[in-house]
């Protein structure tokens, strides 16, 4: 069977995050939503998305198909059923679709169709920004027991504390001589060829994907992932960050999620609660004003190839969009568009041009180009953003 990935309705409240990806693509947990889906199909998948990203991310239909909303997590019951579905059948979730059946070229019309109502407790969805980080508990844990089941963990290096070891794993290559990984609260996953820099105190469920880097003295908190080639230091709280991010000094990060290619300046702060403990605001894309999250915390929300200089600070529920560059005193706006340049004082627009002067350099540090297609879909993001801009 062949399975395609769709965005589904989500994609606008996952903004800015899927300017630059599926929604497949976003991680939550160890894993991607499609790497999830793929482990447990057993079988590489597609993608249906925006127009502007289906080159780099495009579908391929086979006579017959299986379209997942890639906003719904796998769990063995949900595969099951979707390994299980036959012509004419649709998994539904009240009035969302999950799965449905297709055939090359055919019209849907879910009124033709056998629907099946998903009715299991362990339903996994993310639909706003915010579910990135405060569901990434669950996320760490269900991946830790697909990734571990049946293997054996690298043994744990003498000098480091280890509460609760049997939540500890790790692969080969990892590095992390004297830290303190405590697992008593949730699972700790170290990846391949990862790096736990000494005196780093680290607590689960916690998850250091591949390459990536814990400096020294760092303090991490529960439901936090660091993605494949980040670096993280100072203290950070229930944040997620996608891959090859940095944020490498002293300062708060919690709450927080940053995409691919940002870099927080030494330190810089985030604040995730409100001095009078209100439930956080948090700008909202489709509808053009600002959310309530019903949670009373919430951080810092970063576009893909965002930066911030030293000492910046952002207020609770703050969004910065994508090719962002925030610098100097005092706490810019909460919601800050994309393409922009400045601080407190005042914002210009940053050009693509020089925007992919900046991509090309960060990139290349990792041996990575930045590819034509790259600068079409950032392109895109410059022109879809221009309503948010004062130009």
């Amino acid at each position: 069977m062949n399975y395609i990935l769709f965005d589904g309705t989500v994609r606008n409240q996952l903004l800015p995050f899927t300017y630059t990806r599926p929604v497949a693509d976003i991680r939550i947990g160890i894993l991607t939503i499609r790497e999830k889906w793929e482990h447990f199909l057993g079988s590489t998948t597609s993608t249906v998305t925006e127009e502007h990203l289906s080159e780099k991310w495009p579908m391929v239909e086979f006579p017959e198909n299986v379209m997942i909303n890639a906003s719904y997590l796998p769990t063995p019951n949900l595969v099951t059923i979707v390994k299980g579905m036959s012509e004419g059948q649709a998994i539904f979730d009240g009035d969302a679709v999950i799965a449905f059946y297709t055939k090359e070229d055919q019209e849907v019309d879910f009124d033709t169709y056998e629907v099946i109502e998903y009715t299991f407790e362990d339903l996994f969805k993310i639909q706003y920004t915010w579910d990135i980080f405060s569901k990434n508990a669950r996320a760490i844990a269900e991946d830790f027991a697909l990734l571990t089941e049946g293997r054996t963990s690298e043994p744990i290096p003498q000098g480091v504390v280890a509460l609760n070891a049997a939540d500890i794993f790790i692969e080969e290559g990892a590095k992390l001589p004297l830290c303190s990984l405590n697992a008593e609260a949730g699972p700790i996953y170290i990846g391949k060829d990862a790096e736990i820099m000494e005196g780093s105190m680290i607590r689960g469920p916690f998850a250091l994907c591949e390459h990536a880097t814990v400096k020294m003295g760092a303090k991490i908190y529960g439901g936090t992932t660091i993605g494949p080639y980040c670096k993280i230091g100072g203290e950070v709280s229930n944040s997620v960050l996608f891959a090859y991010s940095s944020k490498g000094h002293d300062g708060f990060l919690g709450n927080a999620v940053l995409g691919e290619w940002c870099n927080i300046g030494a330190d810089s702060n985030n604040s995730n609660l409100k001095n009078n403990y209100a439930s956080v605001k948090l700008w909202d894309y489709e509808t053009g004003r600002f959310a309530d999250t019903g949670l009373q915390f919430c951080g810092l929300m970063m576009g893909d190839h965002s930066k911030c200089g030293i000492n910046t600070m952002f207020n609770t529920g703050t969004v910065v969009g994508v090719a962002t560059n925030i610098f100097g005193s005092g706490f810019p706006r909460n919601f800050v568009p994309s393409f922009q340049w400045g601080g407190a004082g005042g914002f210009v627009t940053h050009l693509p041009k020089k925007a992919f002067e900046t991509a090309r350099i960060a990139m290349a540090r990792r041996d990575i180009e930045l590819t034509d297609q790259d600068e079409a879909i950032l392109n895109h993001v410059f022109e879809e953003t221009k309503q948010y801009r004062r130009e």
